[in-house]
């Protein structure tokens, strides 16, 4: 039999009023018990050291773009668009992908050919062969990857986990990736210093054999596998008929889209100070930093957390959702710097908890056989904003001046929150349950 604290019947504790210890420590850190789960586990090392991979040939990216156009920035844009548009175009589709395949072996192609892709610009560096409209190429292909790699890795993670274990595993990636976007970029630094871009690609192609070592060591006999929806006229449609049949998914997805329009830290960030602050570029990276080091603290956070998901999932998101929006009006409105680097944190804090919750309420509250659609749609959403937020959060600063994109986007956030947190008040609170399909002859 186990045997629990007892009280010394110091301060009128008695043996009931306490708190087990063990159970303590697992609710502090039950984010950690989906590590159990073997092929999770396998999977999220191999993904570690891809993330920080990825992270690195980004910074080593836009640095060669700038060598190789003379320091132009419009051409640094182009090469960022090139990866980002894709996921408007396609992630729709690659969502009735995600539904229609084996994810298992969907992934092991795609990451081979992302690994591919860092090869060939390695290689081609490397070799002193590189030009612009290489890198412009391999950005729109490689975009195009990401963009079916996303809710076909979403289902996977599902599979790996099962139902009960979504909101851990996601908010674990979570913390992964904001490990990743502090280590990566710092590594990137140091090796393109000492020897140079091409080096950093080959390395990521290497990172990515980390993840396919994991898949291709995956037990399939102990996934939470379904069956692939059949190949039938209308799945597309019937995604989206079913997304837009329920009200809750609809007001998440709009409040969803407001957060990833009007925070775009890393335009409304550069912007602000260059041109409130009048600082250079050691400034800029500092508060970049700790804009990181805030998104990190949000993610280990909800990973810490993730043994006692919320009973009220929609109540966490608007209200993440409200603090994020305080934290950028408030950050707008500093006199210096420094107070302004501060509430950066919290703001990257909250705009990771609202990410991480709202993410793993859309997984939790969808029919299994529409979710590669759904999340398609939810990636959408989320990432789709940045091409949108970037350059409206440019026109803001050039027209209203650098602190109107915090301001004006923190206001729009919280009042959007406000608006989502009473119509779910009006609808009443649900626990996260699997809504059932639509009948419908294309699904």
């Amino acid at each position: 039999m186990t045997r629990l604290a007892t009280s010394t019947g110091r301060r009128g504790h008695s043996e009931d009023d306490r708190v087990p210890r063990p159970r303590l420590l697992a609710r502090l850190f039950g984010g950690f018990d989906v590590l159990r789960e073997r092929n999770f586990r396998r999977f999220v090392t191999g993904q570690v050291l891809s993330l920080v991979g990825t992270w690195m040939q980004r910074v080593a990216q836009d640095w060669l773009v700038l060598e190789l156009s003379g320091k132009d920035p419009v051409a640094l844009g182009v090469a960022t668009g090139l990866q980002f548009l894709p996921i408007v175009f396609l992630s729709l589709w690659a969502g009735v992908l995600a539904d229609r395949v084996d994810v298992r072996r969907a992934l092991i192609g795609l990451q081979t050919l992302m690994g591919l892709c860092a090869l060939a610009l390695g290689l081609l560096d490397v070799s002193g062969s590189v030009r612009l409209w290489h890198v412009y190429l391999l950005c729109l292909v490689l975009g195009c990857l990401s963009a079916l790699d996303a809710p076909i890795f979403e289902k996977f993670v599902v599979e790996m986990v099962g139902k009960e274990g979504i909101a851990k595993a996601v908010a674990l990636n979570s913390m992964t990736f904001n490990v990743a976007r502090v280590v990566g970029p710092a590594l990137a630094g140091w090796a393109i210093a000492w020897h140079g871009t091409g080096p950093v690609f080959l390395a990521n192609a290497v990172s990515f054999a980390a993840v396919v070592v994991g898949l291709l060591s995956t037990d399939p006999a102990t996934l939470h596998h379904r069956q692939p929806v059949a190949r039938t006229p209308g799945l597309l449609r019937a995604g989206l008929r079913y997304a837009w049949g329920d009200p809750d998914l609809v007001l998440l997805l709009t409040l969803t889209l407001v957060v990833g329009v009007c925070a775009s830290f890393g335009t409304a960030v550069a912007t602000a100070a260059a041109k409130v602050f009048g600082s250079g570029a050691g400034s800029f990276g500092l508060l970049s930093t700790m804009l990181a080091l805030g998104m990190l603290a949000g993610s280990v956070f909800s990973t810490l957390r993730g043994g006692s998901a919320p009973s009220r999932p929609r109540a966490l998101v608007t209200g993440s959702a409200a603090a994020l929006g305080a934290l950028e009006l408030a950050v707008g409105l500093m006199p210096n710097v420094w107070l302004f680097g501060l509430l950066l944190i919290g703001a990257g804090a909250a705009a990771t908890v609202f990410v991480v919750t709202a993410h793993s309420t859309v997984q939790m509250s969808v029919s299994e056989d529409v979710r590669g659609r759904v999340m398609g749609l939810f990636m959408l959403v989320l990432l789709g904003g940045t091409p949108l937020g970037g350059p409206l959060t440019g026109w803001l600063a050039d027209v209203l001046g650098g602190r109107a994109p915090f301001v004006l986007g923190g206001a729009a956030i919280l009042l959007t929150a406000g608006g989502v947190a009473a119509a779910f008040h009006r609808r009443g609170e649900r626990p996260p349950v699997m809504a059932p399909a639509l009948e419908t002859s294309e699904s």
